[in-house]
This record gives C-alpha cells, structure tokens and sequence, in this order.
C-alpha cells in the first residue's frame, strides 16, 4: 500500500530494483528443485532392510601401492649393492655436491658503493656474550 503513495516517478525506480531481484530469486527456487528432482533418492536411515554399500577396510599399516614397474628386491641384495656403490659415504658424496644449476650461475662478490670511500667504512663490533656464574651454569633461581 505504502508504494501507491509515491509518485509515479519513485514507484518506477522501484519496480526496476524490485525486478531483477525477483527474477533471481526465481531462477534459484527453480535451480534448487530441479537439482532435487534429479537428485537420486537416498535410504531411510531408519530402515534395517535398506540396501547399503559394503564397507572395506584398509589397514593404515599395508604398504601404499607401489608406482611403476619396480620390482621388490631380497634385503641381502640391496645391501650388496649398496656395498658396491661405497656404502652410506657414497650417498653422503652425491648429496654434498653443488647444485648443477646453482653452478652455472656466477655469484659477483659483495662490493661497497663508489661513493663511500673504503677508509672511513668501520667494521661492526661483534657483542660480547655475557658472563654466566659459575657452578649453576646460568640457571636462575
């Protein structure tokens, strides 16, 4: 009723903002029924006879399944070739070697600015440690 009182103008402006709300609200409701009606209908929860999926269990302890073609080895085998290679030191060996791609890469030394002359550059002093008491170890009480 309040909308019969506003003048013809405002009660336009009114019905385009109205509009494009109702027709979404629409389009939902619609949305949301066909989604319903399509939807498969689900067991009563309630009833013993209804048919459910059968439950499978997996141990969390089974091995994952393995990828590719790898085939399993006898442990006395591995450790052969392992001795073969040179034993943990040579893992130790590969892992410690540069990165090929950070190799390639030339690192230009840290240099200072021209316009600070080097004579007036002063080293920063290292702090001194403080000193623990002795025979508690530094352990406060």
């Amino acid at each position: 009723m309040a909308s019969l009182l506003l003048p013809i103008p405002h009660r336009l402006m009114a019905c385009r903002l109205l509009l494009p709300a109702l027709c979404t609200a629409a389009l939902t409701a619609q949305a949301q029924l066909t989604a319903a009606a399509a939807a498969p209908a689900r067991p009563d929860p309630l009833d013993p006879q209804a048919r459910v999926p059968a439950l499978v269990y997996e141990s969390s302890l089974s091995p994952p399944p393995r990828a590719g073609n790898d085939k399993p080895i006898a442990w006395r085998d591995a450790n052969d070739a392992v001795a073969r290679i040179g034993g943990w030191r040579a893992y130790l060996r590969e892992a410690q070697q540069p990165d090929p791609a950070a190799a390639e890469k030339p690192v230009a030394p840290a240099q200072a600015p021209a316009s600070a002359p080097a004579a007036t550059a002063k080293p920063t002093p290292t702090p001194t440690p403080t000193p623990t008491p002795a025979g508690h170890s530094g352990h406060k009480h």
